[in-house]
Formats: structure tokens, C-alpha cells, sequence
């Protein structure tokens, strides 16, 4: 285990000591390795965590389409904010029933509705985005965080797996490169400018290498 990720180990053991649920927010720019951390964390915590991703909020590209956002996909008015934090605002308040969290499939390029259980006995609900910690229509979303932890990683090692990303799921490296420089670095800026405001700076062990 990395020293980064034995301090994240440490830190979500300190926070489940206490009574009632947790929700962690994981933040970071496009392709720094948010999902993965959420991933690997969820699978550590099997029987109490659940992973509920900010991109499930994305909206449809028929809705991006007629706003004329469609070449804008990921910006942070290209999804839908409010429904984001009143989901979060259920899941804290959460008692008997199941919630269902959408999830976007990277495959098809669009959300799915209620693809994720969260279920009452979920002590840990780790939420990963790129806009938890901004302004303006995202500014509710902070007050439903116990923690958030800024995932913290080399601008050129992101853009690498950033890049490796697009092309598995079908553009090609010109346009995977044209992509990043258009529309994900303009992203990554905006999240960059928020990292002051994490509660801790996560450095993925890959990225210490």
C-alpha cells in the first residue's frame, strides 16, 4: 500500500469511528484518477461503501444539442447541478428506502437513470466530480460533504491517461488531443482554481513515480 493511500485508509477510519453515514467527495481535474481512487476504496470498504459519480448528472446529448452546449460536453453548465445536490440532500437524509443514483456510460456517451443502489446501510458514500467544490449552481454541494480530498495529479500523466481514455472508447488520437486542448483543459483550469478548498491533497502513487 502507498503511503498516499494508507493516509486515505487512515483518514476514512477516522471518519466511519464517528456515528451515522459519511460522504466523501472526491475532486479533481478530467482524468486524474478520480474514479479509480473511488473504485479502489469501494472495493476495500465492499460491505459499506457505495460510489456515486458526479457524471451521472450529465445531460443528454439531444438536451446538450438544443442548448448548443453539445461541443462544451463537461463544462460545468452541461450538467445538470441541481439535481446533483438534491440527491445528495436525500442520501443524507436517508432512512429506510432505496435511492437510485444515475451513472454515465462512457460506452454510449449518456446517463442512465437509477443504475445505482444506494442502500440505507451505506456508512460510506464516496462522491467523485470535477465541479464539487465550485461556485455559482454547485455551491450546495459542499455542504453535503463530511470531507473532500483533491485528487492531485502531474498536468502531463493526466493528459496521458486522459488521452489513453478517449481512444478506448472510439476517437482517435488526433481528436482525442484536439478534445483535451478545446474542452477538457479549459475544464481542468475551473477545477484547478478549487483545490484550495479540499480538505486534503490526494496524490496518486503512480504520480509520485
Amino acid at each position: 500500500m502507498s503511503s498516499s493511500y494508507q493516509a486515505a485508509r487512515q483518514r476514512i477510519d477516522t471518519l466511519l469511528s464517528r456515528p451515522g453515514r459519511v460522504i466523501l467527495g472526491l475532486v479533481g481535474a478530467p482524468g486524474g484518477g478520480k474514479s479509480t481512487l473511488a473504485a479502489r476504496l469501494a472495493a476495500d470498504y465492499a460491505d459499506m461503501a457505495v460510489v456515486v459519480p458526479m457524471d451521472g448528472f450529465h445531460l443528454a446529448n439531444c438536451e446538450l444539442k438544443r442548448l448548443d452546449r453539445a461541443g462544451r460536453k463537461g463544462a460545468p453548465d452541461t450538467f445538470d447541478a441541481a439535481g446533483f445536490t438534491a440527491l445528495l440532500d436525500r442520501i443524507r437524509h436517508q432512512e429506510s428506502e432505496i435511492i437510485y443514483a444515475p451513472l454515465f456510460a462512457r460506452e454510449i456517451e449518456e446517463p442512465i437513470a437509477g443504475a445505482i443502489p444506494v442502500l440505507p446501510d451505506r456508512r460510506l458514500v464516496i462522491v467523485e466530480g470535477n465541479y464539487l467544490l465550485c461556485d455559482g449552481a454547485w455551491s450546495g454541494v459542499r455542504t453535503y460533504l463530511d470531507q473532500s480530498w483533491f485528487v492531485a495529479t502531474d498536468e502531463a500523466l493526466r493528459n496521458q491517461w486522459l488521452e489513453a481514455r478517449h481512444v478506448h472508447y472510439g476517437r482517435s488520437i488526433e481528436d482525442a488531443r484536439h478534445w483535451i486542448a478545446v474542452t477538457d483543459a479549459p475544464n481542468a483550469r475551473i477545477i484547478l482554481q478549487t483545490r484550495d478548498k479540499a480538505d486534503w491533497l490526494y496524490v496518486p502513487e503512480t504520480a509520485l513515480s
